[in-house]
């Protein structure tokens, strides 16, 4: 039988543990990436490591997220990060260079390679045949010192592709179609990998849009073949020495196989407020739109937004939408500004933003209240775009440009009657405009040894977590319901400055379930913990999805949460609840969900027994002597690192065992 590429890449990295789907294994990382709103923390506790020097091959810290400066917090990190970078033997991507995905997949990411980085979207590198992860930054931060990354050995879905893109749909489509089928719960533990005829006519960006996006799935990762479309690329990035030839084996079997006919697809939309709300365009055509965002890691390549500016070009967006584009990387400014496309884009009516994340993660243009917002990003998560009961779609470029000159919900194919545009179709380029002027290579050893790092008074240094009790007793903060996002957990936009100093950050733990006038969750598990009570959060379905945050993890330890009881939690905010010493449970039935109130105290009597060596645990609540199960899904690393008080003083301990 055939081996995946999947396995394949795994194969060559495995360090501990054997290929078999659900088994613990462990795999050397080639290369890591952090970004400022996780970096800062990332760094933080590498520096806590005491390794001088990063261990990796290749480790880049990129500046995308906080780049707006309200107060000196966001400044202050990117001093700190550049010349910790510098110091600890990392690249740096200073503020304006581009989208940490964006500029990786153009200047660094190598096929065959494995790639972890402290943000959910990683896996856009699976575009260019990587295995690209996304995680915590403990556990980037981890690989950095040189220790490997630990997971669960995961199934394969294949995604078989046939066909070819008619004009106006759009690689976007293709995920949104594969997030109708499977929804973003459920997922845990399995890869996507793409392979087929019709794989081999979608490009490097289409593909990293589809592989980015994976993310919404809830899956480990998502990966493309490595093959001529992926040398082109390289070539035209000058990086062809970079390029091999990888794929999985013709007889490969995968766990599951899902076919989609590129030719049978239509525009889709991701309805508010989720991915996976997904509807055909045509279905919700004629709704009125007031505001238009194009780009983000998902859509912001050179190809998508020269297609943009075809449509574009000689006309006027419709004077009731709004229309912001933020170019993924400098390169692409650069070209857009040299061949006048940027002029063309702004003769139109767009507003030129950063090269950022900016709306994405709710860092300015958002939108007024009851306005429809059409967004090329990844998640539509509610308030996730800075205000409160937005209406977000996520759609393609092309759907979005249409609704930008309509002023309505449009699907794409119609602009060829409804205005006479026809179809831009759009080469990449052989060759890129290359200026690597505004990535900084690390110092040399001797002289890091000299060099000072900036440390503004707004960096705090996480705090450590508290070793396991014995007994636990403990009192159910919050008890809320299925697909609760990190966004939920942190929230993100106008609070992400404060993400250097957790004890400030935490004070807006769960601020979107915060009542006016009432205690906030913060000041409610602060007063548990001066009692000596741990803080138990009740969930159900898909706890903690979306962004690797590991704040939501982190945050929620500095206020006194000892327990997570949900009916499923997802994979990276799992580890990060490992990670800083709160014990992830799953409830053995799902009916005792049902059970629970917040308020609920709760016992279990022998907690660093069960974590030790049990599969299950007994919880009792105290009003009525209630008992139930709940499941303890711990590998032995698990365990250990639990045991150990969180992953920062485990890696100690191994580090002097």
């Amino acid at each position: 039988m055939g081996k995946t590429l999947t396995y394949k890449i795994l194969e060559s990295h495995l360090v501990e543990g054997r290929l078999a789907p659900g088994e613990p294994i462990a795999i050397r990382i080639d290369q890591t990436l952090t970004q400022d709103a996780t970096g800062t923390t990332a760094f933080l506790l590498f520096e806590s490591m005491g390794v001088p020097r990063v261990r990796t091959d290749l480790s880049v810290s990129y500046i995308d997220h906080n780049m707006a400066g309200f107060g000196p917090e966001n400044h202050n990190d990117h001093l700190y990060l550049q010349t910790v970078a510098a110091k600890s033997g990392v690249y740096h991507s200073r503020a304006g260079n581009g989208i940490c995905h964006q500029v990786h997949l153009e200047r660094f990411g190598r096929p065959g390679a494995t790639l972890l980085g402290s943000d959910s979207h990683t896996p856009t590198g699976g575009g260019i045949g990587m295995v690209a992860i996304g995680a915590g930054g403990l556990d980037v931060a981890v690989a950095m010192a040189g220790g490997p990354f630990y997971l669960a050995c995961p199934k394969v879905l294949g995604v078989k592709l046939t066909g070819r893109l008619n004009d106006w749909v759009a690689a976007k489509d293709v995920i949104l179609k594969l997030l109708s089928i499977l929804s973003t719960k459920g997922n845990v533990g399995w890869v996507v990998e793409y392979f087929g005829p019709g794989a081999e006519t979608l490009s490097v960006p289409q593909r990293s849009t589809i592989t980015n996006m994976g993310a919404e799935l809830g899956v480990t990762t998502s990966l493309f073949a490595s093959d001529e479309q992926t040398r082109r690329f390289l070539a035209a990035q000058k990086r062809e020495q970079d390029y091999r030839p990888l794929q999985g084996d013709a007889d490969a079997e995968y766990d599951r196989v899902i076919e989609i006919d590129l030719s049978k697809l239509e525009p889709l939309a991701a309805c508010p407020s989720s991915p996976d709300n997904v509807k055909t365009v045509r279905e919700i055509a004629g709704t009125k739109v007031g505001q238009v965002a194009i780009g983000s890691c998902t859509n912001s390549s050179y190809t998508d937004l020269m297609m943009v500016t075809g449509v574009l070009k000689g006309r006027r967006t419709d004077p009731m939408v709004e229309l912001g584009i933020s170019p993924g990387s400098r390169e692409v400014l650069e070209m857009l500004a040299r061949n006048a496309a940027l002029a063309d884009l702004i003769a139109a009516g767009a507003r030129i933003l950063e090269s950022g994340c900016g709306p994405c993660i709710g860092q300015g243009f958002s939108p007024a209240d009851d306005v429809v917002s059409l967004r090329t990003f990844n998640r539509n998560f509610a308030g996730r775009t800075g205000s409160k009961n937005d209406r977000a779609y996520l759609v393609s470029p092309e759907t979005a440009v249409a609704a930008a000159l309509t002023g309505e919900i449009t699907d794409p194919r119609d602009l060829s009657e409804r205005m006479g545009i026809a179809f831009p179709r759009i080469e990449m380029p052989s060759q890129f405009h290359i200026d690597d002027s505004m990535i900084e290579p690390p110092l040399d050893e001797a002289k890091a040894k000299q060099a000072e790092v900036v440390r503004g008074r707004t960096i705090v240094v996480p705090e450590t977590p508290p070793a396991l009790q014995k007994r636990l007793d403990g009192q159910v903060l919050l008890k809320c319901g299925d697909k609760i996002t990190t966004d939920h957990i942190m929230p993100a936009g106008t609070f992400l400055k404060l993400r250097s100093n957790v004890p400030e950050y935490a004070k807006v733990v769960f601020n979107c379930f915060n009542e006016p006038g009432s205690p906030t969750f913060a000041e409610r598990a602060l007063a548990l913990k001066a009692r000596g009570v741990g803080g138990i959060i009740v969930a159900g379905e898909s706890y903690g999805q979306g962004s690797s945050r590991e704040h939501a993890a982190l945050c929620p330890m500095y206020l006194g949460v000892r327990v997570v009881i949900a009916k499923t939690i997802e994979r990276i905010h799992r580890a990060n609840l490992i990670n800083f010493c709160i014990v992830p449970i799953r409830f053995a039935d799902p009916a005792d969900y049902d059970r629970l109130e917040a308020g609920d105290e709760l016992t279990i009597d022998d907690l660093i027994g069960a974590v030790r060596n049990a599969e299950t645990v007994t919880i009792v609540r105290k009003r009525d002597g209630l008992e139930f199960a709940g499941l303890l899904e711990l590998s032995s690393r698990d365990r250990e690192v639990l045991l150990a008080a969180g992953l920062l003083s485990y890696t100690r301990e191994k580090a002097h065992a």
